[in-house]
């Protein structure tokens, strides 16, 4: 057995042996870490957008009625929880409080539009007061927030949730 000199500067002669410590310089890029952090970035925000929507866990009821458009302002939304609790955007309210809160909300917005989202479970005359203390706190345009694809009076199925 022997050994050899390999010379990897591709040429022969002189050249490669002066240039033998030097290395020439990398004209590849490694994109391998690129895409693990990609890959890391998207699991992080398919975890994390669930997480991201905001408001009481309430069972709407379901109606084939179409959604309302959207505004330029963030919509003010109020909902009753199974049990009565209030909830005005992300914070509880006391139900003697709401008219007061609601007229001075109502002074600083320029829309009187208000969603109003309440548990299936929640009786009818529950939710007409609350109705009539939104309207007694300046909010006429009151929209009810339910789940698409309920039943419809006309006798036709409703159409498939997409």
């Amino acid at each position: 057995m022997g050994a050899g000199v390999v010379d990897r500067s591709g040429g022969g002669g002189r050249k490669g042996r002066r240039s033998h410590g030097k290395s020439k310089p990398m004209a590849e890029i490694n994109v391998t870490p690129f895409v693990d952090v990609m890959l890391v970035l998207l699991i992080i925000f398919m975890v994390a957008a669930p997480l991201l929507t905001v408001g009481v866990p309430i069972e709407l009821p379901k109606t084939a009625a179409q959604p309302l458009p959207t505004e330029e302002e963030e919509p003010l939304a109020l909902a009753i929880a199974a049990d009565g609790t209030l909830m005005l955007q992300n914070s509880e309210i006391n139900r003697a409080d709401l008219v007061a809160k609601m007229r001075a909300i109502a002074a600083e917005r320029q829309d009187d539009k208000v969603f109003l989202r309440a548990d299936g479970a929640v009786p009818y005359s529950s939710v007409m007061e609350i109705m009539g203390a939104l309207n007694a706190g300046g909010f006429r345009n009151i929209g009810l927030v339910t789940d698409a694809g309920g039943p419809r009076l006309d006798g036709t199925d409703a159409p498939a949730e997409q």
